[in-house]
């Protein structure tokens, strides 16, 4: 999903006057705020469940990159070998 921080500034005199509607709303609409100052960005604002999603998608992204640039350069190992390395158990014939 694309932020559109356009649709989902808040000023930064609306979380002073009203915290709850402000920190409520990127957990409901699974969306981020912007906090503005004098029309400025000064704060994104995200829900942690959102915040650990995304995070984990970058990391899934970053090992599948790495991966691949292994794999690139030549870097590879049998299913058997990395089955060894892992500790996982040897599949039966």
């Amino acid at each position: 999903m694309r932020v559109k921080f356009s649709e989902e500034v808040v000023p930064l005199t609306d979380l002073k006057v009203n915290q709850g509607r402000v920190v409520r709303q990127p957990t409901e609409a699974h969306r981020p705020v912007l906090l503005t100052n004098r029309g400025r960005g000064i704060a994104h604002v995200q829900s942690v469940a959102d915040f650990e999603r995304d995070a984990d998608e970058r990391d899934c992204m970053r090992a599948t990159v790495a991966g691949l640039a292994g794999l690139d350069a030549g870097r590879e190992v049998s299913l058997a070998e990395a089955k060894s390395r892992l500790g996982l158990p040897k599949a039966d014939g």
